[in-house]
């Protein structure tokens, strides 16, 4: 089995002050230098496409060469969009791949378990999605930011990435999307546009996202919490 990873990290970090979000330091390691680490490590990784914005390139080839990334086999210039930057990582993937496994570059506490489970459900299933249940209560709003019901969290669930998918199915998704111009908040939404069933895999609370300044507050206290087990 031929597993593909693209790292998508070619966000503009508006949030963050304009700066690569990505390429900020965590505790002497780049952000997304964490997501490749993590890749690197997993023995069902073949090949890493990582995705970035041009101005980055310099900081992206700085970053594998320090960390020794051998699996990262193209960097290449991300799009306007996370889906444009995706679909740019796809024409790359080679057509003998079996699955593709998407990862935001500034999710930096994704572990080598969850990409497993991940592959794992893409090979039976066809298509998943990495999410936790939902465990803040969830209301719906109405006109004027009054509250119009509160919705039923049972059944929701917070999604996250990686998602993996087999390398046919994304392909098409993605394919159709772009001849139509649909834009989607996840890579999954294209699946499902197809009828294609996508299974939800565990993931984890730390599997954040960095966003924010405070995103990145928060973030450091996982990995400290996690170098002091």
């Amino acid at each position: 089995m031929k597993v593909t990873a693209i790292i998508a990290a070619a966000g503009q970090g508006r949030r963050m002050g304009g700066q690569g979000k990505q390429f900020k330091d965590l505790e002497g390691k780049p952000i997304v230098g964490w997501v490749l680490t993590v890749f690197e490590q997993s023995s069902l990784i073949d090949k890493i496409i990582f995705v970035v914005n041009e101005g980055d390139f310099k900081k992206a080839k700085e970053t594998v060469e320090a960390l020794k990334i051998k699996k990262i086999k193209k960097i290449i210039e991300g799009g306007k969009e996370r889906q444009d930057s995706v679909l740019l990582g796809l024409k790359e993937v080679k057509s003998d791949t079996d699955i593709v496994i998407v990862h935001d570059g500034a999710r930096p506490f994704v572990t080598k378990e969850i990409i497993s489970r991940a592959v794992n459900d893409a090979k039976e299933h066809g298509a998943t999605v990495v999410a936790v249940p939902a465990i803040d209560t969830v209301k719906a709003s109405k006109k004027g930011n009054f509250v119009g019901e509160t919705v039923d969290r049972s059944n929701l669930w917070l999604i996250q990435t990686p998602q993996a998918f087999k390398y046919k199915i994304i392909k098409e998704a993605y394919e159709r999307a772009a001849k139509i111009n649909y834009k989607a908040t996840d890579d999954s939404k294209l699946v499902e546009r197809m009828g294609i069933p996508v299974k939800i895999t565990k993931g984890s609370y730390e599997n954040i996202k960095i966003t924010t300044p405070d995103d990145l507050m928060v973030a450091r206290g996982i990995l400290k919490a996690r170098l002091e087990k």
